[in-house]
Order: structure tokens, then C-alpha cells, then sequence
């Protein structure tokens, strides 16, 4: 039985995988901004659920929710970086606060959740980081620089630290979910509200008043929980788990194209070399 720390359990993917991972056995902190959303799967699982209220914005609660963790349930196996939410508009539309509190929710709150748990991981010489990114930390769709920077940002940092710490015995994973049929692409979408003509055509179709994907997506929140209970068990997970064929395809073409463009701009890339020299 491992304890997992889920963040962003009210709905959507947090919720599935917080069911699944009580379904299956395991103890969880299960955690959202409001806290009476989680009463039913605590009331259900009362010997291994703990619910309890956390704005990743916010030190002092995660301070808390890590400290009820360790006195419930002994430390943290799992933690998992799911809370989140997008903003869409173009890049000159973006509004500077709006754009920060994304920062501080998508980028700053799973770091500072990190670095609360690592002091007990590190005791343990154990543990397992998994951060939910999306396929738009690789490859970024007009409209969606800024969402997309949030989550650049977060992979960025989690490479560096599974490097780091992964001679401590701490295993750190990346998962990039594509369209999968949460509240993301309606009640949790933000967007910039003064919407400039010249981007209808670009960032303007992504706009949630164009939106005609929400409720149809194709992933199942229910198939990716089970998808990521399998990625923390896996004693060598991949950097990257990316969840549904149109985030899978989406990757592939990505990374052809960039290792198109390395070849075509090699001789450009090397000659801003210093001439090599024989020893």
C-alpha cells in the first residue's frame, strides 16, 4: 500500500485518478480549493481517504496538507501535480495578472509542492514525482502560448530534477495528456477578454465561444488514472508518459520536425564553431 498526494481532485482527471487510486487499495490525500467536493470519497473510504482544502497558491496550506499527510498516513509515496487550468489568447492579448496567476497555479504551486515533499522522500530514500503537463509543453497551438509556457516551464524543471534525484532512489515522471473530456476546455478555461480581430483567424478559433470540442474529446479520464497508477509503479517510468493518439500524433509530428530542421540547418549550426585543432 503506497500514500499518494493528488492536488486538483474536485473533477476531471484528479478525480479519476484519486477513485482509482482509493479503488485499488492505496491511501490518498485527495485535495481541492474547496474541499466539500471530496466529502463523498472521503466518506467512502474512511480509513484511507484524508481530504482536505489546497490552493497550490498558497505555501501555508501546502505547509499543512504535507503535514496532515506525514501524521495520518506516516509520508508521501506519491506525489502527483495535477492541479491546473488554460488560458487562451494571443500572445499580444494576453492580460499581465491574468497570465500570472496561471504561472502561480500551473508552474509555482507543483514546485513548491516538490519541495515540500522531497525532505520525506529523501529521509526514505523513496518516492515518486509525477507532474501533469499536456502535449502543448512540446508543441503549442496559436492561442495557447502562455498555457503552453506554464507547462514548458514544469518540464523544464522536472528534467533537471529527475537528474538530480534520481540517486537518491526518487523517481520523477512527466505525463502529457491530450483532449481528454474534463472541464479544462469549458468551466476551467480562461481566456483573455478584449479579443483583437487581427488574430480571428489564428488564436481567435481556439476561443471558448468557438470551442466545439468540449464533451466530445477523445481520452477517457477514467483510462488515463489507470494509465498513471501504471507509469508510478514501473520501477524505470519515462520521462514523458504522453496519454491519447491525438497527443501521440501530435509528439511525432513535432519531433520529426524538429530533427528535419537540425538536419537541413547542420552546416549553419556548425559553423559558429572555433576550427577544431589536432591535439
Amino acid at each position: 500500500m503506497a500514500t499518494w498526494l493528488i492536488t486538483g481532485c474536485s473533477t476531471g482527471l484528479g478525480r479519476a485518478l484519486a477513485e482509482h487510486v482509493l479503488q485499488t487499495g492505496h491511501n490518498a490525500v485527495i485535495t481541492a480549493r474547496d474541499a466539500d467536493a471530496l466529502t463523498d470519497l472521503a466518506e467512502a473510504y474512511p480509513d484511507t481517504a484524508l481530504a482536505l482544502p489546497l490552493d497550490v497558491r498558497f505555501a501555508d496550506q501546502i505547509q499543512t496538507v504535507v503535514a496532515a499527510a506525514q501524521d495520518r498516513f506516516d509520508g508521501i509515496d506519491v506525489l502527483v501535480n495535477n492541479a491546473g487550468y488554460g488560458y487562451r489568447s494571443a500572445v499580444e492579448e494576453g492580460e499581465t495578472d491574468a497570465i500570472k496567476q496561471m504561472f502561480e497555479t500551473n508552474y509555482y504551486g507543483p514546485v513548491n509542492m516538490i519541495n515540500a515533499v522531497l525532505p520525506g522522500m529523501r529521509h526514505r530514500s523513496r518516492g515518486m514525482i509525477i507532474n501533469i503537463s499536456s502535449i502543448a509543453g512540446q508543441r503549442t497551438a496559436p492561442g495557447s502560448g502562455y498555457y503552453a509556457a506554464t507547462k514548458a516551464a514544469l518540464e523544464s524543471t522536472s528534467e533537471a530534477l529527475r537528474q538530480e534525484v534520481e540517486p537518491l532512489g526518487i523517481r520523477v515522471a512527466i505525463v502529457q495528456p491530450g483532449g481528454f473530456r474534463t472541464d479544462f476546455a469549458g468551466r476551467s478555461l480562461h481566456q483573455s477578454a478584449e479579443p483583437l480581430e487581427v488574430y480571428a483567424e489564428t488564436a481567435g478559433k481556439r476561443r471558448k465561444e468557438h470551442d466545439t470540442i468540449d464533451g466530445r474529446q477523445a481520452g477517457d479520464p477514467a483510462k488515463a488514472a489507470r494509465a498513471i497508477m501504471t507509469l508510478a509503479e514501473a520501477e524505470q517510468p519515462p520521462m514523458r508518459l504522453i496519454l491519447g493518439r491525438e497527443a501521440l500524433q501530435l509528439a511525432e509530428v513535432d519531433l520529426n520536425q524538429q530533427l528535419d530542421d537540425l538536419m537541413d540547418w547542420e552546416s549553419v549550426s556548425l559553423s559558429t564553431d572555433f576550427p577544431q585543432t589536432e591535439a
